[in-house]
């Protein structure tokens, strides 16, 4: 496996973060950025022009990831030369959450081949419900089979998400890549590091992801109650106090946090389903726990990949927009509790989401989660 690695930033324009030359065409590309800097065509089109015959996916995202620094405002650009792996991209355009489910079948048949060893999800952050994007693809590949990957974010503006695969990224859109063979290893871990607090209230009324009362009363009313002041700015605020979701179907209880709110419907929609007699408990940030939970799921990752007798050649993180608002300055410091357990030789990229993809440590099926950190290692033979 070879890599190549880019920063694009208003100031500087293009710049080459790595000096290994990849052969011309049939590599897999990752370009992540702020919203706003990938509505210009003419940023696009030089990404493009950089790797000609190759695949070149690109989403937004609430803050960048490269190296060991996160930016805002910028794109950040991993291009990936598989020495021994295949890889296949397919993609579907969703306009209504209700069709996530159908679209992640079809996308999860496509890419089905005997020797599929893994599949990474990029999609759109703010019409998809990840819960059951999370689900088809479950139910629609062998349990060996891992998926990680994660939703598009728009930094706290929660207005729409990007993403594109050879073109200019637009709504709606998810994009799957397939790889292929013995010779890839992945290592994957997603942790959070939250505090629950206050009373656990049961999920009276919810369609899917779109959540009405808890314990009979107005959700988004007591969701006010606790933002105080900060209710003003919702749905961006309640990134501060997500829920914590347990059913009787999850081992571990799941994350939730606001994608949009509905004053006239009294309703919140989340990025992945509430079901409806789940137990649900507010949270609240923990900056050590936070920096620790990275910490963990770099462990995770590592240990698997370890197991195989690989070495990770490349890290993707994909960490919550929530927990890059309470980190705030200390931000870096995830980063950094990372590349102290992978190794400061690994390259890293990834971006601030909407919602992460990834099954739990020692588990296959995958999940989507909200607040936490998600790695994804990459290592070939």
């Amino acid at each position: 496996m070879k890599i190549e690695q880019r920063l694009w930033s208003p100031a500087k324009g293009w710049e080459r973060k790595t000096q290994e030359e990849l052969p011309n065409g049939n590599n897999l590309v990752l370009a992540f950025g702020s919203r706003y800097k990938l509505e210009q065509e003419d940023v696009i089109n030089e990404l493009l022009g950089f790797y000609p015959n190759s695949d070149v996916i690109i989403n937004s995202t609430s803050g960048e990831i490269l190296e060991n620094n996160v930016t805002d405002d910028t794109i950040v650009v991993t291009a990936i030369h598989f020495e021994k792996t295949k890889h296949k991209i397919v993609q579907a355009q969703i306009s209504n959450a209700k069709d996530t489910y159908q679209k992640g079948k079809e996308l999860a048949t496509k890419l089905l081949n005997d020797d599929l060893k893994h599949v990474f999800i990029i999609s759109d952050g703010g019409l998809v419900n990840g819960s059951e994007l999370a689900k088809a693809f479950n139910e629609s590949l062998p349990k060996e089979i891992t998926t990680t990957g994660g939703l598009a974010g728009d930094a706290a503006r929660f207005e729409k998400t990007l993403v594109g695969y050879n073109t200019q990224p637009t709504s709606g859109n998810i994009i799957a890549v397939g790889l292929y063979g013995d010779a890839i290893q992945v290592g994957y871990g997603s942790v959070g590091g939250w505090d629950t607090f206050g009373a656990k209230r049961k999920v009276t009324k919810s369609i899917n992801n779109v959540l009405y009362e808890l314990d009979g009363k107005s959700a988004l009313e007591l969701y006010k109650l606790y933002l105080g002041d900060k209710a003003k700015e919702l749905p961006g605020s309640a990134l501060l106090f997500p829920l914590s979701i347990t059913t009787e179907d999850e081992t571990k209880p799941l994350v939730r946090t606001i994608l949009s709110i509905d004053e006239e419907t009294q309703s919140m929609t989340f990025a992945g389903d509430i079901p409806e007699g789940a137990t649900a408990q507010l949270m609240k940030a923990n900056f050590d726990k936070l920096i620790d939970g990275a910490y963990e799921a770099a462990e995770s990752g590592k240990e698997a990949i370890d197991q195989k007798g690989r070495q990770a050649q490349l890290a993707i993180l994909i960490s919550c927009v929530g927990r890059k608002l309470v980190l705030d300055q200390r931000v870096d410091e995830e980063i950094e509790s990372v590349i102290e357990i992978i190794g400061d030789n690994v390259p890293i990229t990834g971006f601030y989401s909407y919602g992460e993809l990834s099954p739990f440590a020692g588990f296959h099926s995958c999940r989507l989660h909200n607040q936490t950190m998600t790695i994804t290692l990459l290592g070939e033979k």
